[in-house]
């Protein structure tokens, strides 16, 4: 299933579950709270208050605390690089104030002469992991990550925060899916409707499940936080006007403009 938060033309918050345009209005404040009662769900949705997708404002699906991100983690994108696979993940961290919704603008920031984007599969976490309780059977959902990076500023800092860290550097959604199989996905990017990366999530060098295993014994995952898994090659500069759209099987297409 695919949820979604949005916000009606008279300023009312909603979430619901997306079906084609369709939205079906659920009386949830948050979709991690309508996932966790998705059985009782499934059997009413139908009958719920509808509205239409092009007449809502689409608004980030979760609020996380941090946003833990994978470098190197597609075996396709090591190729093009001619790097070595790694032994074991390559972390680090964005910032809450970098997420911003589908359709929101990404604000191109003056100190930077070569911006990039990254076609992401999301790993959302529905309830706490830590190294407690890091089994084999995770509670997470999915949705779309674009890690959107100043690569002059990466090149330039030797080390990632700053040019991770901007401000309108994460979109995300525009929903959450339930149900569906992580490691067997299409993955692509668009720009001005140009493909620049068409990959699967099948080439991951770590799974999903690998991933959450291993950063769950060295931070606690919060509900709501998110995993961003790596990105496959192809990834290109955007320009001042650009439209980027993120599109990962089985949960949509994530679009922003280039400001």
């Amino acid at each position: 299933m695919k949820y979604i938060k949005y916000q009606t033309k008279d300023n009312k918050v909603f979430v619901g579950i997306l079906e084609d345009e369709t939205i079906y209005r659920l009386n949830y404040e948050s979709i991690i709270d309508a996932i966790k009662d998705e059985e009782d769900i499934k059997k009413y949705y139908l009958n719920n208050f509808k509205d239409c997708l092009d007449d809502v404002k689409v608004l980030t699906p979760v609020d996380p605390s941090k946003i833990v991100c994978v470098g190197l983690n597609y075996n396709d994108h090591a190729n093009e690089l001619s790097m070595n696979i790694p032994s074991e993940p390559l972390l680090f961290l964005k910032p809450s104030t970098s997420v911003i919704a589908h359709e929101e603008n990404i604000i191109y920031p003056k100190d930077t002469k070569k911006l990039d984007f990254e076609a992401e599969l999301g790993l959302v976490v529905l309830s706490e992991i830590n190294n407690k309780n890091n089994e084999d059977v995770f509670d997470i959902a999915y949705t779309i990550i674009n890690d959107v990076t100043a690569r002059d500023l990466q090149e330039k800092d030797g080390q990632w925060t700053r040019s991770k860290s901007f401000d309108t550097f994460c979109p995300i959604g525009p929903v959450v899916a339930t149900g569906i199989n992580p490691s067997n996905l299409r993955i692509c990017s668009k720009v001005n409707n140009e493909i620049k990366q068409d990959s699967n999530t099948g080439y991951m060098i770590f799974s999903p499940k690998e991933l959450i295993h291993y950063i769950s014994s060295i931070m606690t995952l919060k509900e709501g936080d998110l995993i961003a898994t790596g990105t496959p090659p192809g990834i290109d500069h955007l320009e001042h006007g650009d439209k980027i759209e993120i599109i990962v099987e089985k949960i949509g297409i994530l679009r922003n403009i280039v400001k």
